[in-house]
């Protein structure tokens, strides 16, 4: 049974054919992302199309694949923001995905550009290879004692939660869904303006629907702490860019930590060291001192990447096979 990979990375390729060799699929590879400039190159009769956060999967291009056969399309990441729900349930298309892959593995990378930040690591292993010992210039602050604040606790927010308590933070959490787990262990659930307003650290685990969508403005930013960090490893569009960029030029921003970018399928995922990148505004978040952005990294682990790669090939064969999957995206 052939799946077709799109948006495909020599990553991909090891860690799919690894785990492939328990289920026997023909895997193809194709390193372009998926849109409607390539739909028309997939081949008739190709059952299974796999994809990644920023293939474009429309109305249309689900038309055109339904057209040609095919049965399932599978991600081969936790979001769906980026597929026609309701166009893969006209043409009677299943959806999968692969909604828990090593939460700590992105929970970690949180806190890693946390400490990056705060400390300025980043900075000082610059100065050091320079030979410059000098500490002007690298003062930071104690993560301990400081409030911070976790919107989401899903399995990725709730491993952030644990992890900064065990720095001696005082954690709170905006959720619909507070987790009991997380409660007894003291972390306080508060509306989201309130946690806005009392946090002095600000991180977003959160999926991006319509409802949230630029869920950091300027109206929330305003609602903050003056000097407040703020970390993003969810999805880019939970951030309105030009209103931060203010907040950072004004420094009611005092850190910013982004691995993902709305506009992030031009960039992310590519060497683009010898090209010209005619992105102002990521090229403006890039200027600042205080900000650090790294290319939708967080996932990016061995653990992380064998469980995205067993996940989606056994969700697959059994899709194909007519079974229900935990992994599959309800189509309501």
């Amino acid at each position: 049974m052939k799946m077709l990979f799109f948006s495909a990375k020599p990553y991909d390729r090891q860690f799919f054919h690894q785990a492939n060799e328990k289920h026997g699929f023909e895997l193809e590879f194709l390193e372009t992302h998926l849109g409607p400039h390539i739909v028309n190159a997939v081949d008739d009769g190709t059952p299974v199309v796999c994809t990644f956060v920023n293939d474009k999967l429309t109305e249309e291009v689900i038309g055109v694949l339904a057209a040609k056969g095919v049965k399932v399309l599978a991600l081969r990441c936790a979001g769906f923001n980026n597929v026609q729900l309701d166009a893969a349930r006209k043409h009677g298309i299943r959806v999968c995905r692969v909604p828990a892959y090593s939460p700590e593995a992105v929970a970690e990378h949180a806190v890693a550009m946390l400490l990056t930040l705060v400390r300025k690591t980043h900075k000082a292993y610059n100065r050091v290879r320079e030979q410059n010992f000098a500490l002007n210039g690298l003062l930071g602050f104690n993560l301990h004692g400081k409030t911070v604040g976790a919107v989401g606790t899903g399995k990725i927010g709730k491993a952030f939660c644990r992890i900064m308590a065990g720095f001696g933070c005082r954690v709170i959490a905006s959720d619909p869904f507070p987790d009991a787990e997380l409660q007894a262990a003291g972390v306080e659930y508060l509306p989201l303006e309130e946690l806005m307003a009392a946090a002095d650290i600000i991180s977003l685990h959160c999926p991006l629907a319509p409802e949230n969508k630029y869920l950091i403005n300027r109206e929330t930013l305003r609602k903050m702490k003056r000097g407040v960090t703020i970390i993003n490893t969810s999805r880019g569009g939970l951030l309105h860019t030009a209103d931060v960029i203010d907040s950072l030029k004004s420094g009611h921003i005092a850190y910013l930590g982004i691995d993902v970018y709305e506009q992030e399928e031009k960039l992310f995922f590519k060497d683009l060291s010898g090209s010209i990148i005619e992105d102002d505004t990521i090229q403006r978040l890039m200027s600042f001192p205080n900000v650090l952005v790294t290319g939708h990294q967080a996932f990016f682990t061995e653990e992380a990447l064998r469980q995205i790669a067993e996940v989606t090939l056994r969700s697959v064969g059994r899709l194909m096979n007519g079974e229900a999957v935990d992994e599959e995206v309800i189509l309501v």
